[in-house]
């Protein structure tokens, strides 16, 4: 069994972890707010459980306080994170239903949903500021265990993808879209953006799984029906839950590495 401590961070449609063992609560104060937190033992492996949106979504996509999300993980010293988001496939070949386990990441805005830039170095002068400098923004070790899990659960999973960052609540333009399939986008979603960049800055090795939902706009000639994406969302939890619960049987034996480096000032 792997002696790793993960953090999983759920999003939409998934707002607990079925049949999380010795559960525990807890609210973390960090320096950026309070942090909700569960956890407990799944699949075997000690997890730490954030969900983005709060029970009944109670936060919407601009509402997630993703630095004090990662700063409480970080607190609490795991080795890990694997995050999940359902998404809209901009990629035509992308099948609805289909899991993608990104290795890329589109975010020039680089902005928290308040409009701040998505950064923990946001004090001059405090030690360890700097910058990271990666080749891929996701975790190998993570995103293998993702792809082991997919597989063991018989799910269809695309290796590879560049995962694309949007702003909510509303969803994007045809012209929005096409202009991110230019960028090579695979699939977009509205909240993982953040969470890679300052998992990066924390050293916290992520990894980011997708399920498509619908078909980005303009994809197709006719839209997704909403009705199916309001399926595929409920369906998407059960995916999800049989894939993490495979990945976390699948991880290394020891804590993965942080991805990439840092450049930093004392």
């Amino acid at each position: 069994m792997a002696d790793v401590r993960i953090a999983i961070i759920t999003g939409s449609g998934t707002y607990a972890l079925p049949g999380l063992e010795g559960q525990a609560q807890e609210t973390v104060p960090t320096r950026f707010g309070d942090a909700q937190l569960s956890s407990g033992t799944w699949a075997g492996v000690e997890v730490v459980h954030v969900s983005r949106h709060g029970d009944g979504h109670a936060r919407l996509s601009s509402q997630v306080n993703h630095r004090a999300n990662i700063q409480a993980l970080s607190q609490r010293g795991v080795d890990g994170v694997l995050a999940v988001t359902i998404c809209g496939a901009v990629d035509p070949s992308i099948e609805l239903g289909g899991l993608i386990v990104f290795d890329d990441l589109h975010f020039l805005a680089n902005r928290l949903p308040d409009g701040q830039i998505c950064t923990l170095h946001d004090r001059p002068g405090a030690a360890g500021r700097g910058h990271w400098v990666y080749d891929r923004p996701f975790s190998d070790p993570l995103r293998g265990a993702l792809l082991t899990g997919a597989r063991d659960a018989g799910r269809t999973v695309r290796d590879g993808g560049c995962y694309g960052h949007v702003d909510g609540p509303r969803f994007n333009t045809r012209a929005e879209i096409r202009m991110l399939a230019g960028c090579g986008v695979s699939a977009v979603s509205q909240t993982a953006g953040p969470e890679t960049v300052l998992c990066g800055e924390a050293g916290l090795p992520y990894a980011l799984l997708g399920f498509a939902t619908d078909y980005a706009n303009g994809v197709h000639q006719q839209p997704t029906p909403v009705s199916e994406l309001q399926r595929l969302m409920g369906e998407s939890a059960g995916a999800f839950a049989q894939t993490l619960a495979g990945a976390l049987r699948a991880l290394p034996a020891g804590p993965p590495a942080p991805t990439g480096a840092q450049i930093s000032w004392p």
